[in-house]
């Protein structure tokens, strides 16, 4: 009992807060209720139609249509849905595209770079370098990346980062890459819902010969990853996902088809009013007092909203506002000492957005998050107005069931109705 009861007090305890993490998001009923069927207890070793285990018939439809669905949406010549994770599909990547003493230059984590570019390298021996980045406009310096490129001639120059306010300069590379026999990849794990709604950038069509990514952040899917490819690109992807995924979980593969039905059919809406979101939070965070991040240029064209609370001072601000039933993540800014010393917070629209919200509550969160950053008010003063603002926001929208309510965990009720007949 004690295990429902936990999982019951956090499904309440997460319907109360403002959920800002920008790396997470909620899925829809008919994806959770997908990803709770027989599919999450069987196998499906081998390709499509190939299969090591008998009994996948239908898992081979179920596998053959996601492909379809996710061609046609990021209008991809391949996919690939092994992955269980973004930092996975990087590492298939690297794997089926390096050898060990090659390089790769990408984004420190320092300037917004994910973790996983330098620790998938470290595992499969090929150095990383990081890339030049302009602290001004809060993105990859593009003369002294060219210049780096010649210099280097990296196997991969990897864009995209896991702290990306703007669309990353992939036209404006790839065609030194060409010349200089490097592939072009770019990490798109955050904004990967974006991209699919044409509301931030489309590195296939700019110039990316690889598009690794997430699918429960801006896409609103299951935890898991994706590479979409070029076709000269696909066998090698494919063979090295199978090297390191052995179970791909079916289940989420087939939740993953019904958050791109879903992304089809709302995603343009969705990707819009998520940027419109992002934009209206960082106007009104700045307008409160509050350091947001590149004001001159227009805060954000992404999910995310980066602030500046102060030397060292992020980790205790993120715990304040947690105690305030804001949840959000600190971060290491570019002029931080150290990862450990992290003055930024960031921010992402896409849950709320999910959950309904529009411009006007944005104004309403800035105000709330200004109350504890500039210590106007304590987190328990600013808990009893978080609250009822959450309460107000309970239906999942952009999807085809809008009748559940978005924290409710399904079926819990009869479980523990069960559970007390049986004891």
């Amino acid at each position: 009992m004690d295990l429902l009861s936990y999982v019951e007090e956090h499904h309440l305890y997460r319907s109360k807060c403002i959920n800002l993490i920008a790396s997470e998001n909620i899925a829809s009923p008919l994806v959770r209720k997908l990803l709770s069927t027989d599919l999450g207890h069987r196998y499906a070793i081998g390709f499509l139609y190939t299969r090591i285990y008998r009994g996948c018939k239908y898992i081979d439809l179920i596998e053959a249509l996601t492909s379809y669905l996710l061609r046609s949406l990021f209008k991809a010549e391949h996919v690939n849905y092994i992955p269980i994770s973004g930092t996975l599909a990087n590492l298939i990547m690297i794997n089926a595209l390096t050898k060990p003493g090659d390089s790769i230059i990408a984004l420190s984590v320092m300037d917004g770079g994910h973790s996983s570019f330098r620790e998938c390298s470290l595992v499969h021996g090929v150095s990383m370098i990081p890339l030049p980045f302009d602290h001004k406009s809060y993105n990859i310096d593009v003369d002294g990346a060219e210049r780096l490129i010649r210099r280097v001639k990296p196997r991969i120059v990897l864009l995209g980062a896991s702290d990306i306010l703007f669309p990353h300069p992939v036209k404006e590379l790839s065609h030194i890459s060409r010349e200089e026999d490097c592939i072009v990849a770019y990490d798109a794990a955050h904004v990967l819902g974006l991209i699919a709604g044409g509301r931030f950038q489309d590195p296939l069509r700019e110039g990316a010969d690889i598009v690794t990514g997430s699918t429960h952040k801006t896409f609103f899917g299951p935890q898991g990853g994706i590479i979409l490819c070029r076709r000269d690109y696909s066998e090698t992807i494919d063979h090295s996902a199978w090297q390191l995924v052995n179970n791909h979980h079916i289940n989420r593969v087939a939740a993953l088809a019904a958050a791109t039905c879903e992304m089809q059919a709302f995603g343009e809406a969705y990707a819009d009013q998520v940027v419109r979101n992002a934009k209206k939070l960082a106007e009104a965070l700045y307008n409160e007092g509050v350091n947001v991040l590149c004001s001159d240029i227009g805060f954000t064209e992404s999910h995310q909203v980066i602030i500046d609370v102060g030397k060292g001072r992020a980790a205790g601000v993120s715990n304040r506002l947690e105690e305030a039933n804001i949840i959000v993540n600190p971060t290491p800014l570019p002029w931080d000492r150290y990862e450990g010393e992290a003055s930024g917070i960031r921010l992402g629209v896409q849950e709320v957005t999910r959950l309904g919200m529009k411009e006007d509550c944005m104004e309403s969160i800035a105000k709330l998050i200004a109350d504890i950053i500039l210590e106007r008010k304590n987190p328990s003063e600013v808990r009893c107005y978080t609250e009822p603002l959450a309460d107000n926001y309970q239906k999942i929208h952009f999807c085809f069931n809008t009748d559940d309510e978005a924290y409710r965990y399904f079926y819990l009720e009869y479980l523990v109705k069960e559970l007390k007949i049986q004891i």
